[in-house]
Order: structure tokens, then sequence, then C-alpha cells
């Protein structure tokens, strides 16, 4: 036997092993309704992502490398997008999508002053790039059950200083895209996709995330696919590509693989001039951009690559357990809001979000704390209005109109969970909880 041979031999022997570990350790508990805790997300995995990352650990690079070009390239073709940035959670996408539009080398920048729309209920990390980067936010509200902005109120709102939109897809929803990249292309704006909640949502068809000049996405272990950490920036725009590849590697101006040859591959490492420096400094020292090291490692890459041979059918789980909850809560629309797809949108839903209206039997305080009794996890949407969170009051910033509707969930919002997990039989406990309670307390 060679030695590559002794090698396989061996690599097999780990894969048999983690399966049979996977088979005893990772063994879905048995669920005990009342008892065991409903969560509203989680990991979804088996032994081949506990394999992949096995691998990526036997070969040892660590760092960026093979894995993680490879899941550039699959996540890209999913997407239909020409790039992708693999970088370490989906905040640092957020933050390197909206520095990019900054850069002194992107033709149509945006500069300190300009104004970018975004709801004011939002996630921290969707909002501070802007702030961050000098520029100014620009609140508008949102509409309740959709939860997201009016294409026709950002017409209204928008000034000379405005240069750019920045939509989250909340909680896997999807606007009103083609009135949305008309209005961009009219006016001039560039179009950013926070789609950290979206991964598998489609409008006619087409991904989310595929419509803006930029879209993000995130790998927490809460959203469809899970790198543990992790996210991405994705454009087709190949200049950003670069500028967004930079500023996630230190700003750098090198654009080499690390499997690039001793001289790169323009080979012309040693042999260019920059600015100051010495002619004929080594290109892989040269910065051209403010930059961060924001990379994952290629063991979560690998993971990721795994996860994505399952999204289809993670997206499938959501949206049969979305639709258990909307028939079974259907019923009590006197008292509540449910969520709204977008007109043409087909969403991968991230959570199922409810909203209570005013009434006298109960408020979002006395159902949460009814399922929290009955062991049902409940999470609020996000920031709420973020103007009235502590880091965020005192910020540059201007609204147009009201805010009434993002306050009206802050105070009466909640979601519970869809994730694949989440089986026949616990659907059917919480469906149970969610009636019982009704019956309770309605009279």
């Amino acid at each position: 036997m060679t030695e590559k041979q002794n090698k396989e031999e061996i690599r097999k022997e780990i894969n048999s092993l983690i399966e049979k570990y996977y088979a005893l350790e990772h063994k879905p508990d048995r669920f005990v309704a009342g008892q065991s805790i409903v969560h509203y997300a989680g990991r979804v995995f088996d032994e081949k992502e506990m394999q992949a990352a096995s691998g990526a650990i036997l070969d040892f690079w660590l760092t960026y490398g093979k894995e993680s070009q490879a899941f550039e390239r699959e996540l890209a073709d999913y997407l239909g997008r020409k790039h992708v940035v693999l970088v370490n959670s989906g905040s640092s996408a957020n933050l390197l999508a909206i520095s990019a539009l900054v850069s002194e080398d992107f033709k149509d920048r945006l500069s300190p002053g300009d104004e970018v729309v975004t709801p004011a209920l939002t996630f921290p990390t969707t909002l501070a790039p802007i702030i961050q980067n000098g520029l100014v936010p620009l609140f508008l509200d949102v509409e309740c059950g959709t939860y997201l902005m009016d294409v026709n109120l950002i017409e209204k709102a928008i000034s000379k200083k405005t240069k750019a939109v920045f939509i989250p897809h909340t909680l896997g929803n999807v606007g009103d895209m083609d009135a949305l990249a008309a209005l961009c292309e009219k006016h001039g704006l560039h179009l950013i996709e926070d789609t950290c909640d979206a991964l598998g949502s489609t409008y006619k068809g087409k991904k989310a995330g595929s419509f803006g000049l930029i879209s993000t996405f995130s790998f927490y272990p809460a959203h469809h696919i899970t790198l543990g950490e992790g996210g991405a920036v994705a454009t087709d725009n190949g200049k950003l590509r670069k500028i967004i590849a930079s500023l996630r590697d230190w700003g750098r101006d090198c654009f080499c693989k690390p499997e690039s040859p001793l001289n790169g591959e323009c080979n012309k490492r040693f042999e260019q001039s920059w600015g100051d420096l010495p002619k004929g400094y080594d290109h892989k020292y040269v910065y051209t951009h403010i930059g961060y090291n924001l990379k994952a490692l290629d063991v979560q890459a690998a993971i990721g690559r795994e996860q994505l041979k399952k999204l289809p059918d993670f997206t499938d789980k959501r949206k049969t357990n979305f639709r258990r909850i909307y028939d079974a809560l259907t019923p009590y629309l006197d008292y509540l809001i449910l969520p709204k797809a977008g007109e043409n949108a087909d969403p991968s839903w991230f959570t199922f979000i409810i909203s209570v209206k005013p009434n006298k039997y109960f408020t979002r305080e006395i159902l949460v704390n009814y399922l929290k009794e009955n062991k049902i996890e409940t999470r609020m949407l996000f920031s709420g209005n973020i103007l009235k969170q502590p880091a965020y009051r005192n910020i540059d910033c201007r609204v147009y109109g009201t805010l009434d509707n993002t306050d009206f969930v802050m105070e009466n919002t909640f979601f519970v969970g869809v994730f694949p997990n989440l089986t026949a039989e616990i659907m059917d406990y919480m469906i149970h909880t969610f009636q019982k309670f009704f019956e309770q307390t309605i009279n």
C-alpha cells in the first residue's frame, strides 16, 4: 500500500468513526411536551458536516484556503452572482459592504454626509456601518405584517443627499424588488441587500441577495445555514469584489490566492512601484485600504459546503412549519396580525412573527409569558425602534414621516421558531399551546 493509499484508508476510518460518534452523541433527544424546550432556532447538521470539518482539520490549512474558495464559488453559483467573498460574520459582511462604497477606488463612491435609506426597525449591525463610515441614516417606517419599508415612501423621502438604500429582507420576507430597482436606477441610488435572514427566499423566482449592487449574508447558528460563525458579501461588480476582499484582508492590495507561486499570480510581486514605498516593495505588504482581518476559517467553509447541499430541504421544512402555524392561528385574526409575504415573494421564513392587536383580553407580555411557562422560546423583532436603544439615541440621522408602526412593533411583536429541527410532534405541541391559551383567555 502506498503512502497516499494509507492516508486515504485512515481518513475513511476516521469518517466511519465520526458517523458512529454522531449517532451516539448527537441523536435527537426524545421530545417531552411541557418539559423539553422548543427553541426558536438552532444548528441543523449530521455527520457530513462533522466529517467535512475533520477533513479540513487533517489538512490543517486552518485559515482562508481551498475550502473557502470552493464555498465562495458554490454560493455564487447558487445565488446566480459573479462574486462572493467569505467573511467571519454577517455583521462583518455589512461593514465591508458599506465600507467598500466609500472607498476611493470605487468610481461612484459615497462621501461623508451622504444619506442611506434604511428602516428604523433593524438589527444593530445593519445600521452601525452606515454611522461608522460617516454616512447619515435616513430612517423610514415599516408596514405591519410584512415588516418591510414601502417603496413609495422611499421615493417621497429621498433628497439630493440620498445616495443609497440599505434594505434588510426582514425575517426572510422580500419586498417589491422590481419597483425598488427601478427607483434606485431613476435616482442613481446604490442598492444594498441585507440578506442575513433570507437565504433561500425568492422574488419572482429570483434569489434574494441577487438584486442589489452588493448583498450580505450571515451564517450564525440561528440562520438558514450555519458555519458556526460566518458571513458573505456578494456582488457582480469585479472592482467592488477586489475592494471588499482587500478590506477583509488587512487592506492589502495583493489579490493572490494562498497557493500562488513564489512571484505571485501577476508574476510581478517584487517589480512594482507604490506611492512612497521603495520600488519593488513586496506586493503582499502593500496596503491600499484601511482594512481589517475578517476572514473565516477553512474548517468553517468545509462545514458550509455541506450545509449548502441541504439548503433546499431546509427551505422546504421552514415553509412547511410556517404554513402549519399560520393555518392554526388564522382563527384568531381579531387579536393577532399574522405575517404577510411581499407581493411576488416566496420567503424562506427565518421565524414566525406575530403582532398582538390591542384588545381587552391579553397583551404581548401575557402571551409571551404563557409560552415561556410552557417551554416555548420567543424573541422580539431585534432592536425594535433602534433610535430608542441606548447606543443610538444621539446619532446623526434624518427621519422621514413617523415611526408609528416601528414603535407598535417594539411594543407588541414577537416571534417563534420554524427551523427544520422542529419536528411534526414539536409543531403539534406549539400549536396546541397557542390554542389552549386562546381557549383559556378569550371568553
